[in-house]
């Protein structure tokens, strides 16, 4: 299997999940006016179980270190495997809610809320786990991505908001949602053998514990996603039979290229934690609230209705995510 063994290597691959995981909404707003989202969640989710499994049977079965996906995921423990599921089942729900509140509060609220919650729980709970880095560099760049957070959530206030926006329902989802966000990684990591070149026993490599994880976020549609369908917290109703009858194959293929790309942020956190440590990838990847904020602000242009001074805010927000990613790579 490839093993990452150059720290470089590591955070050269958490900057990719960083702009994985602030990329892949973009497909969702490319389908997003000709069917709902339950419907493109479907195809996200089958996404990221494709491309788990072609990693784990390509560069996860290649090479003569560490344990090839099939003889890998035969020999995990029970506990292993179910803490992989519950890692893919608590990211789903926060994945969904996240959508939800976005959609019920705006961005404003949402996102800054529940990335943040997420970045801090998620940070320190991997550093108990596995305290690799300097704590003092690490949460000083942690405290500077979230002030970078805050400052997006500053400047997506001053944008014209549409009426009936409900945002106490929508801040607590939101924080229902980061809560969530905090924990599934380190449900997924504690499945993870971090000596991947002579894996324990019971304990999986990144590439198997990857695609039970999809397996879980998959199948826990049935739990979070179909209610969604049926009685949606907000929008209108969407029936499983249009997922059928209205999904043409370029929306197919589209809602796979979403969650394919979130895939490889996924694997590649995990593939590089190795070599960064569990707090650092998660921490680094967590940094895409900023990506997507640069999609906003340069290719959608979601800021161009923005009243005079929201530049220098931009600029702001943009230093402050840098300088501290720099203290979390120097954290190492």
């Amino acid at each position: 299997m490839l093993i990452v063994e150059s720290y470089t290597i590591a955070v050269a691959m958490c900057v990719i999940t960083m702009l994985c995981w602030g990329s892949w909404a973009n497909t969702q707003k490319l389908a997003s006016n000709e069917w709902q989202f339950q419907l493109f969640y479907w195809d996200y989710s089958l996404g990221v179980l494709l491309l788990t499994l072609l990693f784990a049977f390509t560069i996860g079965s290649s090479g003569e270190e560490g344990r090839a996906f099939m003889p890998d995921i035969s020999q995990a423990s029970n506990q292993a495997i179910h803490s992989a599921l519950i890692g893919g089942v608590v990211f789903n729900l926060a994945n969904i809610l996240l959508v939800v509140a976005i959609d019920i509060a705006g961005m404003a609220v949402a996102f800054p809320v529940a990335i943040g919650l997420a970045l801090v729980i998620g940070v320190v709970t991997n550093y108990l786990a596995a305290p690799v880095g300097d704590p003092v560099f690490l949460f000083a760049g942690v405290g500077l991505v979230t002030a970078a957070i805050i400052v997006c959530a500053l400047i997506y206030a001053r944008l014209p908001q549409d009426e009936g926006r409900s945002v106490g329902k929508g801040l607590a989802i939101s924080v229902i949602a980061g809560i969530a966000m905090g924990f599934f990684y380190r449900f997924v990591a504690s499945s993870i053998s971090m000596d991947f070149a002579n894996p324990e026993a019971g304990l999986m490599t990144p590439y198997s514990a990857g695609v039970v994880f999809a397996v879980g976020l998959l199948v826990s549609n049935i739990i979070w996603l179909i209610p969604l369908m049926y009685k949606p917290i907000s929008g209108e109703v969407a029936p499983i039979g249009e997922y059928f009858s209205k999904g043409t194959p370029r929306l197919h293929l589209v809602g796979i290229l979403g969650g394919a790309i979130w895939c490889v942020g996924f694997s590649f956190s995990f593939i590089a934690s190795g070599a960064a440590g569990p707090a650092i990838s998660y921490g680094l990847g967590q940094g895409a609230t900023m990506v997507a904020a640069f999609w906003g602000v340069f290719i959608w242009k979601e800021f161009k209705d923005a009243p005079e001074g929201t530049s220098m805010m931009i600029t702001a927000m943009f230093a402050l995510f840098f300088v501290g990613l720099g203290l979390i790579v120097y954290s190492r």
